[in-house]
């Protein structure tokens, strides 16, 4: 069989694949559609509820409270409030409910596997090449099959974020779970600990600043998935960069980069706060 055969071989065995899937699945992938699409709603409708100086003015308060930096805070507010200013502000917070949504989606499935894998030798090094493979390949490819089983949407999103923001908490948990010394485990064990008491009073207090650092990395890929996943309808900023860039509009593309920017920095000043203050407990723990 020559190359082309074997491609052309490949190529039809996978669109059957996928249409099998789409024909025999339907009901499932019509339910798995709508419970994303409601999980993100449920977000969307959270961060709706109060107009954009209430809603400014609580990530300001929120902000000052994890940082204690008075500066930030006030930036952090009046940065939101640009983003109102420009007329992107329910785009902004439809961005935010998506990357939130996707992230916590990620930590859900990513913390308790990688917890997993810290346990388990045999297990961390079968997840290593499906990571390695996930974290290359192009994002594009991982809109390609959710499209063709969810169709356009918020949900295809949401999957394609969810895929790219899994292996780092998965790999930083898994890493910060199997470093434990084992001297404080042989402490544990000689004084009479339960694998459990040793996990919850000795494995996790160590992981915990490797955990969030993971969780912080997780949240920075999901933010570089939402220009792309503009393509498919996901609606927030990453659609209205896509929609720019198609009708040449350049300001207003300018203009939602400057919000996903504020976005990003903000919430990236805000996970780091707290992977700092998970490290100082940490720190007193031991």
């Amino acid at each position: 069989m020559n190359p082309d055969d074997f491609a052309d071989a490949f190529d039809a065995h996978v669109d059957g694949a996928l249409e099998w899937l789409s024909d025999n699945g339907a009901a499932v992938f019509d339910l798995f559609d709508e419970l994303l699409k409601g999980l993100y709603q449920a977000v969307y409708w959270l961060f709706s509820l109060a107009p954009f100086p209430v809603m400014a003015l609580l990530i300001g308060l929120l902000a000052w409270y994890l940082t204690r930096h008075l500066r930030f805070a006030i930036g952090a507010a009046l940065a939101l409030g640009l983003c109102a200013v420009m007329g992107l502000w329910a785009e902004t917070m439809s961005t935010l409910a998506l990357v939130l949504t996707a992230t916590l989606l990620a930590l859900a499935v990513g913390i308790p596997l990688g917890v997993a894998a810290g346990l388990s030798a045999p297990l961390k090094r079968l997840f290593e090449p499906v990571l390695d493979l996930i974290q290359t390949l192009p994002p594009y490819i991982y809109l390609l099959p959710a499209i063709a089983l969810l169709g356009y949407g918020t949900a295809t999103a949401l999957v394609a974020t969810f895929i790219v923001a899994v292996p780092p908490v998965l790999r930083l948990t898994a890493l910060g779970i199997s470093m434990t010394p084992k001297v404080f485990l042989e402490l544990g064990h000689a004084s009479g600990t339960s694998a459990w008491q040793q996990f919850f009073k000795i494995r996790l207090p160590f992981a915990l600043p490797s955990i969030m650092t993971g969780v912080n990395q997780s949240l920075m890929m999901a933010f570089g998935m939402v220009v792309i996943a503009g393509i498919v309808g996901s609606g927030g900023l990453g659609e209205v960069i896509y929609g720019a860039i198609r009708t040449l509009d350049i300001a207003r593309s300018i203009n939602a980069a400057i919000a996903i920017v504020i976005l990003t920095l903000i919430l990236d000043r805000l996970a780091q706060s707290t992977t700092r203050t998970t490290r100082r407990v940490g720190h007193d723990t031991h």
